[in-house]
């Protein structure tokens, strides 16, 4: 029986809202969530549903998140389904917000998770017209404002967005990250990693997920095919890494501008050639430029979990999840060899250099939310670790790797 969530928590949508862009456009709706004003990059996501999964994502650092599926929220909220502890995005536009919650795991309202996380929201934008906008346009600077100031005039409210700080140069990823090591457990719970041995007891391939802006879901996928698994922050010393003695290393997705994570491209570049790596999403642009590659920042992105890949190894096409404004550029650098193409635009989604034993993908494989169709990439790693060599230590020379 279809539960009324909103009249139970008290968390109508009333008064005015209004998204403004930077190049002086205004879409204006009904406020939800929190009152107030959030500022950040305008990007607009396909997913149908996991829109849970997408507010949390710290992908989404430093943007306002538009669904195009017209109706969010029937679903509810529940304590599992989070990808990090709070909200990442700075706000969420939707077309309607469903009144009701009908899914046997919802714990309370989408509105009511909003509200209770602070995050501000709108509805009753016109988002398919937003979509196209930022389609022809391009992905640009916006200030979602929900409380009394949306009655302002356009100029003023797109005077917000002007002002509101871009992504480009921004180094995103590092703020995100959690301060201190931490161990998932099979079941995905997480502790804090013990001291000295982080990998002790247990057993299974010792695995060290980089913490760009993790998902929940990427260290889970890994601790659930029986490895022991040690997420660590973002700007942990590639000496330390190494001497904790893992059999890989994943470099993770993460939000904003690659270039700008100097700690992330120097740790990559360290660690080349003397562990097997994967990198996923930002990991996968980090990898790229510790090679030597280019990057380009994508005309409006790729953020949803209907986007459709080409594995140029198996000729199969894979429905994926994605979350990135930014492409690798296969300019320059070292010799890669391309795995996977997009079906949308042809930008690359995915390559190997085996004499390095790495191998990394734009896509999600931990598909949260979307389809499963990519998670052969974790299997594919581990079998990397399987046939690779012992790690090289920390101060050996590492020829095959651009200096």
């Amino acid at each position: 029986m279809a539960i009324d969530f909103e009249r139970r928590h008290g968390v109508a949508a009333a008064g005015p809202a209004a998204l403004a862009l930077e190049d002086g456009r205004v879409f204006r709706g009904r406020a939800a969530g929190a009152r107030g004003i959030a500022t950040g990059e305008a990007a607009f996501c396909t997913a149908m549903t996991g829109y849970q999964e997408v507010v949390t994502d710290p992908s989404y650092a430093g943007q306002i998140v538009l669904m195009t599926f017209p109706l969010i929220g029937n679903a509810g909220a529940n304590a599992t389904d989070s990808e990090a502890a709070i909200p990442r995005a700075r706000g969420l536009v939707v077309r309607r917000f469903s009144r009701y919650t009908t899914n046997h795991r919802a714990e309370e309202s989408f509105l009511a998770f909003l509200l209770r996380h602070g995050l501000p929201a709108a509805e009753d934008i016109d988002t398919r017209a937003l979509t196209r906008h930022l389609r022809t346009r391009g992905a640009m600077r916006a200030a979602l404002v929900t409380d009394e100031r949306a009655q302002c005039g356009d100029q003023e409210l797109a005077a917000l967005a002007s002002a509101a700080p871009g992504l480009i140069g921004v180094d995103l990823a590092t703020a995100v990250s959690r301060p201190t090591p931490e161990r998932v457990l099979a079941d995905g719970r997480c502790e804090p990693a013990p001291a000295g041995d982080p990998f002790a007891g247990g057993a299974g391939p010792r695995l060290l997920v980089l913490d760009f802006g993790v998902k929940a879901g990427i260290p889970q996928a890994l601790a659930a095919r029986g490895a022991r698994v040690v997420v660590l922050p973002a700007t942990t010393p590639a000496a330390d890494i190494l001497a904790l003695a893992p059999a890989g290393v994943v470099l993770a997705n993460g939000p904003g501008d690659p270039e700008a994570v100097r700690p992330g491209i120097a740790i990559a570049r360290a660690l080349l050639g003397r562990i097997p790596l994967l990198g996923i999403c930002l990991g996968h642009q980090l990898l790229a430029l510790a090679l030597g590659l280019g990057i380009e920042k994508l005309h409006f992105g790729h953020r949803g979990a209907n986007h459709p890949v080409l594995d140029l190894e198996t000729g199969r096409v894979l429905v994926t999840s994605q979350n990135h404004g930014f492409t690798v550029v296969p300019r320059g650098g070292r010799a890669i060899e391309v795995t996977h193409r997009s079906l949308f635009d042809g930008t690359l989604e995915g390559f190997r250099e085996r004499a390095l034993c790495v191998r990394a993908v734009q896509f999600h494989p931990e598909a949260r939310p979307g389809p499963h169709d990519a998670s052969p990439v974790f299997d594919q790693f581990l079998a990397d670790l399987a046939a690779a060599p012992a790690a090289r230590p920390t101060g050996a020379p590492c020829p095959a790797v651009l200096t």
